[in-house]
């Protein structure tokens, strides 16, 4: 690799993680399911979010046009699609059980579930795409991009290393969480899962 293709890497990287970093709901599930199951439940569901932000960073430094054209058509839908899921996973949040040390362990079927989960929530976020239209369009106007594969690699590691570091963190503390506060994080999740989805609706009214 060659200090333009390293560059170009790293520059991706930085937006991924960037993206990956502000405090939404996936940041809301990868803290509470990592109190609740442990890191590799909390990294699984952040990793659903970062495969589905390469997809979409590969749909704007690849140019796809017609994809880039139906998203903006679908954007109602997916928003409403969207904003349900967050509200069945408010639900889902509130009625939660406090996890037992014996029930606070995970199988594959939770891992797929966590990572299905997250990634069909940020894919149902179009607004995601025009992030990285934007971002990838200003880095090929500040040269030629000679290999979209490394821009989407680069945000595929960079969300991951995101993710990676918040449910390493909650974790080395999730031993510190009795009944009492993981009750706390999960109405917490609830109420804010609650709040992200009516401020999506909200911003189809505006």
């Amino acid at each position: 690799m060659n200090s333009g293709a390293l560059f170009l890497f790293l520059q991706s990287l930085v937006i991924g993680f960037s993206i990956a970093a502000p405090v939404g709901p996936i940041g809301l599930l990868v803290i509470q399911r990592t109190v609740q199951r442990g890191r590799a439940i909390g990294l699984v569901t952040g990793l659903g979010a970062a495969v589905a932000d390469a997809l979409y960073g590969a749909i704007g430094a690849y140019g796809v046009t017609g994809l880039i054209a139906w998203l903006q058509a679908m954007r109602v839908p997916l928003a409403v699609g969207g904003a349900a899921f967050l509200l069945w996973l408010a639900w889902r949040s509130w009625t939660a059980p406090v996890a037992t040390e014996a029930a606070r362990t995970a199988d594959s079927r939770d891992a797929l579930q966590a990572f299905a989960g997250t990634f069909v929530l940020t894919m149902s976020n179009p607004a995601t795409i025009f992030s990285f239209i934007a971002i990838f369009g200003s880095l090929a106007a500040s040269g030629p991009v000679s290999s979209p594969s490394l821009m989407v690699a680069g945000v595929l590691v960079g969300s991951a290393l995101w993710w990676f570091a918040l449910s390493a963190g909650i974790g080395h503390w999730r031993d510190r969480f009795d009944a009492r506060w993981q009750q706390r994080v999960n109405r917490g999740s609830a109420l804010l899962l609650a709040a992200f989805a009516l401020w999506a609706l909200g911003g189809l009214v505006r």
